[in-house]
C-alpha cells in the first residue's frame, strides 16, 4: 500500500513539479534574452546621445575658432560657446547610472539652441541609421 501511495503522490505532484521546472527554465532563458536586448538597446541609445553631443561639440569648436578670428560683438557669443563646450566636457560619458544624465543633456540642448539663436543659424539635427548630422 505504501508503494502505491508514493506512486499516487508522484502523479499528483507531477503537475506542480513540471510547472516549477518550466518556470525556472523560462525565467533563466528570459533573463539571458533580457540582458542581451538591454545591452543592444543601451548601445544604440548611447550611440545616438554620443553622436548628438559630438555634433554639438564640433559646432561649438568651429564657432569658437570663427569668433576668435573675427572682430565685432563677440563677447556674449564667445561666452555662450565656451559655456557649451564646458558643459560638454563635464558630461559623464562613461557613467550610465548617472541620475541627472537626461537633465544635463537637456541643458546642453538648451545652451546649443541659445547659441544658434545668438548666431542666427537654424540647425536641423537628424539622427538616422547612417549617422547623425547638423544641417543648415
Amino acid at each position: 500500500m505504501a508503494g502505491s501511495q508514493d506512486m499516487f503522490d508522484a502523479i499528483v505532484m507531477a503537475d506542480e513539479r513540471f510547472h516549477g521546472e518550466g518556470f525556472q527554465e523560462g525565467y533563466e532563458e528570459g533573463s539571458s534574452l533580457g540582458i542581451l536586448e538591454g545591452r543592444q538597446y543601451g548601445t544604440e541609445h548611447g550611440a545616438r546621445i554620443a553622436s548628438e553631443i559630438g555634433c554639438y561639440q564640433g559646432f561649438a569648436l568651429a564657432w569658437k575658432c570663427l569668433l576668435h578670428s573675427s572682430a565685432g560683438e563677440k563677447d556674449r557669443k564667445m561666452k555662450v560657446v565656451e559655456a557649451l563646450i564646458g558643459m560638454i566636457e563635464k558630461f559623464p560619458y562613461d557613467d550610465p547610472t548617472y541620475d541627472k544624465l537626461h537633465e544635463d543633456l537637456d541643458k546642453i540642448r538648451g545652451k546649443f539652441k541659445q547659441l544658434c539663436s545668438l548666431l542666427g543659424v537654424q540647425p536641423d539635427f537628424n539622427i538616422t541609421v547612417e549617422g547623425s548630422g547638423l544641417l543648415f
